[in-house]
């Protein structure tokens, strides 16, 4: 992977994240001075302890915070994002089908290309024979894997991925990885904010430590071995804890 990431390292800037001060309420910020990039064809993973300011950061750089100021520029400034909540947000009333129909109407894909996408992912995450019922009566890992069908179907410049792993299945987590793997080849960068620290390691070309809301270390696994005072064979799991 880290022979990947060099090669991949020249590509454009796929996300741009420049947040002097983020939160939920006026004056009172819970993230601060967070700036970080992620290239074209490259998983940057967002990593931190619980409380840490990773939730809030993810929402400041999809647009969801009214009190933040800095900027966060996709592309060339006309970039697409695919948005994976923890929590899969879906509506009651519309079925597994309908809620890739409309996410496909937003991106304004055509109709072959949509149900070409659509079809060959339900058979992927075997959800075919339940593309007619409500994600309402699915269990939460069924209801994640309706989350991250939808974002592939759209193929967007750049993924925004928030805890993926929580409910899959070993299986379902295999596929999500291959599937991320194949949209990094193709060019979209990827930003997973994730606490499951040795698949991080395995996967990602790059980090961002955050801790007390703001970033106390990124770069590579040796840039952050480095920064932790660690050895050259230590874990990602070894620097975290000595920078937390």
């Amino acid at each position: 992977m880290e022979t990947m990431g060099a090669e991949r390292a020249e590509g454009n800037i796929a996300l741009n994240v420049q947040i002097q001060h983020a939160g939920y309420e006026e004056g009172k910020p819970i993230v601060h001075d967070v700036a970080f990039d992620v290239r074209q064809g490259e998983l940057v993973a967002l990593i931190g302890p619980n409380g840490a300011g990773k939730s809030t950061t993810v929402k400041g750089v999809i647009g969801m915070l009214r009190h933040m100021s800095g900027k966060v520029k996709i592309g060339n400034g006309e970039g697409r994002y695919a948005y994976v909540p923890e929590q899969p947000v879906l509506y009651d009333y519309m079925t597994l089908w309908e809620h890739l129909r409309l996410a496909a109407s937003v991106f304004h894909l055509a109709e072959a290309e949509f149900e070409e996408r659509a079809e060959r992912l339900l058979e992927r995450f075997r959800m075919s024979g339940v593309r007619h019922n409500l994600p309402s009566s699915f269990s939460k890992g069924m209801q994640q894997k309706t989350m991250l069908i939808i974002g592939f179907m759209l193929q967007p410049d750049v993924y925004i991925v928030d805890e993926p792993f929580v409910g899959l299945d070993p299986r379902a987590t295999m596929e999500f990885l291959e599937l991320l793997e194949s949209e990094r080849q193709r060019g979209a960068g990827i930003l997973m904010s994730t606490h499951v620290l040795d698949t991080a390691e395995r996967i990602g070309e790059r980090f961002v430590l955050i801790d007390n809301g703001t970033v106390v270390a990124s770069g590579t696994l040796a840039d952050i071995r480095m920064q932790s005072g660690g050895g050259p064979e230590d874990t990602l799991f070894a620097c975290f804890s000595r920078l937390t």
